[in-house]
């Protein structure tokens, strides 16, 4: 019988890279597992949080957690930000708000958590979009979650060759509101990953997580570079 995972897309792939989200349906049936979405589930209210909204950002994650909390099984999150959220601050979110069921609801939810990479490294994705790869190592879900050799196995794995980037672990300077609150400095970080790469030769660049993504392709579009840039579960899904 089929693993079950319950799939949160998160709200950058259901509203902004729609295309991620059907991939990383497609790549999870291929490795054998059988895919549910929770119609309730919103967001995880890291926005809020991250801009020091505590009871705001409870409250909208409040409906996510009942959502994933009916759920049973492992819950697949196709982005280190927003798995962290669930994963590392839900807990303290809902005790800063004085909700303690919540807290001990997000704690049990947490532990189901997986980043999407997490789910796939060791598992046969079929035909996947091979040639030479830079790997972009989102913060979140490098030094939240602790995830690095995930993805670069599952690439490695699926075919394609991922090549040494100088600044694979730099941050993008997305940063969520970052950009918009301070978008020279996040301009200034993002150019400075994307000058790096010319430095490879690298052919696409991937990530795990669709807002890094993009905010780098947004300024690679800006500057005229041609270099592809994918989820992750884009280049397991040749197929999409």
């Amino acid at each position: 019988m089929a693993e079950r995972v319950s799939l949160f897309p998160t709200c950058v792939v259901d509203t902004v890279a729609p295309q991620v989200g059907a991939s990383v349906v497609r790549v999870l049936r291929r490795c054998g597992y059988d895919i549910d979405v929770p119609g309730d589930a919103t967001c995880c209210g890291q926005p809020a949080w991250n801009s020091g909204f505590t009871e705001e950002a409870a409250k909208v994650a409040r409906t996510t957690l009942d959502a994933l909390d009916a759920t049973q099984g492992t819950i697949c999150v196709p982005a280190g930000s927003c798995a962290t959220m669930i994963r590392v601050f839900w807990p303290e979110l809902f005790e800063m708000t004085g909700d303690h069921n919540a807290r001990e609801r997000a704690e049990r939810v947490g532990v189901r958590v997986r980043e999407f990479s997490e789910l796939v490294a060791d598992r046969d994705v079929g035909e996947a979009i091979t040639g030479k790869v830079a790997y972009h190592h989102s913060c979140h879900m490098l030094r939240e979650l602790g995830v690095h050799d995930a993805p670069v196995d599952a690439l490695r794995r699926a075919g394609c060759e991922v090549v040494a980037w100088s600044a694979d672990e730099r941050c993008c300077g997305f940063g969520g509101l970052f950009s918009v609150k301070q978008p020279e400095t996040s301009v200034a970080m993002a150019d400075d990953k994307i000058d790096s790469l010319h430095a490879t030769e690298a052919q696409m660049l991937v990530g795990c997580d669709a807002s890094c993504l993009m905010h780098l392709r947004g300024r690679m579009e800006h500057r005229g570079d041609a270099m592809p840039v994918k989820h992750l579960a884009e280049v397991l899904d040749a197929d999409g």
